[in-house]
């Protein structure tokens, strides 16, 4: 791995990690009746700090590097556990499976809060929003959506499962509709086969259905492969109208090596907005941006 790779990304996840923790509790403290935060403070704002970092250091080295997107992942993922766990004595094991699972969680959120961020800004000017599933939740609840009863009480029942992690909405004479559900995953090596099936459900409700990984590999794999284009035995029918993976690989039918821009997937939420509106009864599985 290149050493720039490694200093870069090591030195922005803990630049960013203690300038946000500081501001954070900075905040905390001045609100505060005693002038001391207590320890479930002092955990929420390390949980907001370190997700932060995960999701500002992974953008930037997406920048900086954009073919190199599993070395990125694997200095943020060393990066936060050496700040979990950097204790030398027979506490060490401990701290180490506490930071384990600790980036489990955080980098999970912090991968799709990247996603939405990188969606905004790719798809804003074309009135269309990438969004977190409690943001569809709160939506839903203060009845800001336009979507027809069908697919409100679909759409209700994915918030509540954890099936999609964003969605895609488009805004039409001023109404907003829900129109593509997305999982975002930083490898789905081992969750493809359980993730294909809600996405085969979503399409045949004509959802728009897609998926973005940061480490594509696997997809090299005819097996990985056919899950998402079809054309097997096993896989006749493709699982999802698209997928997207940050990391070098080769574009195959619906599998594509996107970029820091999601300039395809851009390209493809916009003509699916679009289908979506005028000719849904088409939009099964079959569809292709």
């Amino acid at each position: 791995m290149p050493r720039t790779v490694k200093d870069y990304c090591a030195n922005l996840y803990t630049d960013t990690y203690t300038s946000e923790y500081d501001r954070l509790a900075t905040q905390a403290i001045a609100s505060s009746r005693t002038g001391r935060l207590s320890e479930a403070k002092q955990t929420e704002i390390e949980t907001a700090a370190q997700k932060e970092a995960i999701k500002r250091t992974l953008i930037g080295g997406l920048d900086k590097f954009p073919e190199q997107a599993t070395d990125i992942w694997r200095v943020v993922y060393g990066s936060h556990v050496r700040r979990k766990s950097g204790i030398d004595d027979t506490e060490t094991i401990k701290h180490v499976i506490s930071a384990h699972q600790s980036w489990i969680k955080s980098s999970g959120h912090a991968f799709e809060e990247a996603i939405k961020q990188l969606g905004m800004e790719a798809l804003g000017e074309h009135g269309i929003e990438i969004i977190l599933q409690r943001d569809l939740s709160s939506l839903i609840t203060s009845s800001a959506l336009d979507n027809k009863e069908r697919d409100m009480d679909w759409l209700r029942h994915q918030t509540s499962s954890d099936v999609f992690d964003l969605y895609a909405l488009v805004n039409r004479d001023g109404k907003r509709q829900c129109f593509g559900c997305i999982q975002s995953k930083t490898s789905i090596r081992d969750r493809v086969t359980r993730d294909r099936e809600p996405s085969l459900l979503a399409m045949e409700e004509f959802f728009w259905s897609v998926a973005i990984t940061l480490d594509g590999d696997f997809l090299r794999l005819q097996k990985f492969s056919h899950m998402v284009n079809g054309g097997s035995a096993d896989y006749r029918d493709n699982g999802w109208h698209a997928m997207y993976a940050f990391s070098e690989i080769e574009s195959n039918d619906r599998i594509y090596q996107t970029d820091l821009e999601l300039t395809n997937f851009k390209e493809h939420a916009v003509k699916a907005a679009d289908y979506w509106l005028t000719q849904r009864q088409w939009f099964d599985h079959k569809w292709k941006a």
